[in-house]
């Protein structure tokens, strides 16, 4: 059998691994964009204590490697008697770690929103949540749409170094099977194909929803 056959002969490990790839990418982009909007909804409120422990919390999101928070949660926190499955750790990992970088993207955007909205709002006798919601959040989420976009791809990779806690994703099929069968090239190509067909498909996603926001007049707010 050649080499491409074996890769065939083990088209189940590596269609295993992709769906294990989109189930922990999908559950934390969500997840991790939720996390964002909420602690971007914290930050209009006028509270100094929150403000700051929300500050803290993105500081070392930035501060800290991918990598480590995850040894972290699946090999360090057992230690304080706090035990999680790899799988969990893993996107514990991605939700807490992504969510503060969305949070970021959409806090950028927020500083760029005219005030003259917000104030015609507050004059129509608006609550807070409704103009964040209705007002603020669209406007924001459509502007910021390309950032997103690269940071949902940054995502989707990030599940790569989820192989090294056992997570059984992409990257660790093409290492089970490279290992195995001593065919490392071929393996590999498979997973960067797959990782390719993936932010090929955000890609067409972010651009249909940034035309949708366009029409709506949304891109300059």
């Amino acid at each position: 059998m050649n080499q491409w056959g074996i890769i065939w002969a083990a088209r189940e490990s590596f269609f295993n691994g992709l769906l294990s790839t989109l189930e922990l990418f999908i559950t934390a982009a969500v997840v991790g964009l939720l996390i964002g909007v909420v602690l971007c909804y914290v930050m209009e409120c006028q509270n100094r204590v929150a403000h700051r422990l929300i500050i803290a919390f993105i500081s070392l999101m930035r501060a800290l490697p991918f990598l480590i928070l995850a040894y972290l949660l699946y090999y360090g926190l057992p230690q304080i008697g706090i035990s999680m499955d790899a799988w969990t750790a893993g996107l514990f990992a991605l939700v807490i770690y992504h969510g503060a970088y969305f949070f970021e993207i959409l806090r950028s955007q927020r500083r760029l929103f005219s005030a003259g909205y917000i104030e015609a709002a507050v004059s129509q006798g608006f609550s807070r949540y409704k103009i964040f919601r209705r007002i603020v959040l669209p406007n924001i989420f459509s502007s910021a749409l390309p950032l997103l976009g690269n940071q949902l791809i940054i995502c989707l990779k990030d599940t790569a170094f989820l192989c090294i806690i056992t997570v059984q994703e992409i990257t660790a099929a093409a290492n089970s099977v490279q290992s195995t069968y001593f065919i490392p090239f071929n393996a590999f190509i498979v997973a960067i194909a797959l990782y390719w067909g993936i932010s090929i498909l955000l890609e067409l996603l972010i651009k249909r929803l940034s035309h949708y926001g366009a029409k709506r007049g949304m891109s300059h707010a």
